[in-house]
């Protein structure tokens, strides 16, 4: 690719890593669309390098939500163990899927996401509901960064919560996308889990998530480097103003928004998969 391409793919990716950081879901939703869509690049290149950009934004998000203690690290470690798993027999998938069956699941992926984001309401257990008897306790508290007022929780569904990471460590792997999209619903509406904390605790857990599938793209040769370093340093630069501009926007808002955007790219990536795109 050439230099000036790089750059506008470095300069675009920002916008993903900010969503990424504000949402915790990486910024693979927009990466891919972006590759292959605006940039003709292969879909299994595309999401080799949407794993390496979920690496970034994790790491531009991951330490700053950690120092407000928004989130969760025992929570993180202990459905990482699922997520892991699932990440790569994911990307072992994805390396010998055919593109337009990739790009249909894609499509998908985006509508559900969409749906999910347009409905979701706010959950949270507190520490006194939380059920009794569970191997691991794993309730948390933090100071809410827009209210300033401490915010206690308890963690419930240990069980629902390790199954649906296993799935979205799959997604990871399979799509290129950091396994947010189902981690943070999980956390909020099946753990009880407040939404900023899950989607801080989501951050800390993608990177870790995408860098097992990554390991598999590069073992079969399917990562460009100078593709990669843009898109990395793009999310990282994005990834680090998402977590400073979270304080001042509602979830509900930046739901709605991101709702509109989903539906938009899943329509574009079906066509692309049908053989419609630029036709239409």
């Amino acid at each position: 690719m050439e230099p000036l391409v790089l750059l506008l793919i470095a300069l675009l990716c920002v916008g993903a890593g900010i969503i990424g950081a504000l949402l915790g879901i990486g910024g693979g939703l927009i990466i891919i669309p972006l590759l292959t869509l605006g940039f003709g690049v292969p879909m299994q290149e595309a999401i080799g390098a949407s794993l390496i950009g979920v690496i970034a934004t994790s790491t531009g998000a991951a330490s700053r939500y950690v120092k407000q203690g928004l989130t969760n690290v025992r929570l993180a470690l202990f459905l990482e163990m699922a997520t892991t798993i699932g990440s790569i027999i994911g990307a072992l998938i994805a390396v010998y899927t055919d593109q337009t069956v990739l790009l249909v699941l894609f499509s998908l992926l985006l509508v559900y996401s969409g749906y999910t984001m347009l409905r979701r309401t706010e959950v949270i257990l507190s520490p006194e509901e939380a059920p009794e008897g569970q191997v691991v306790d794993l309730s948390c508290r933090y100071i809410d960064p827009r209210d300033r007022c401490e915010v206690s929780y308890g963690v419930g569904g240990l069980g629902k919560g390790l199954a649906f990471s296993s799935v979205a460590g799959m997604l990871s792997g399979l799509l290129g996308v950091g396994g947010g999209l189902v981690k943070v619903p999980v956390m909020n509406l099946c753990m009880g889990v407040p939404l900023r904390a899950a989607t801080a605790t989501s951050n800390f857990m993608i990177g870790v998530t995408a860098l097992t599938g990554a390991m598999v793209f590069y073992g079969h040769g399917l990562l460009n480097a100078y593709l990669c370093g843009a898109v990395a340093l793009g999310t990282f630069t994005g990834a680090y103003i998402g977590t400073i501009l979270m304080a001042r926007y509602s979830p509900s808002a930046l739901r709605r928004w991101f709702s509109i955007l989903l539906f938009t790219v899943a329509f574009a990536m079906m066509l692309k998969a049908l053989g419609l795109w630029g036709v239409v």
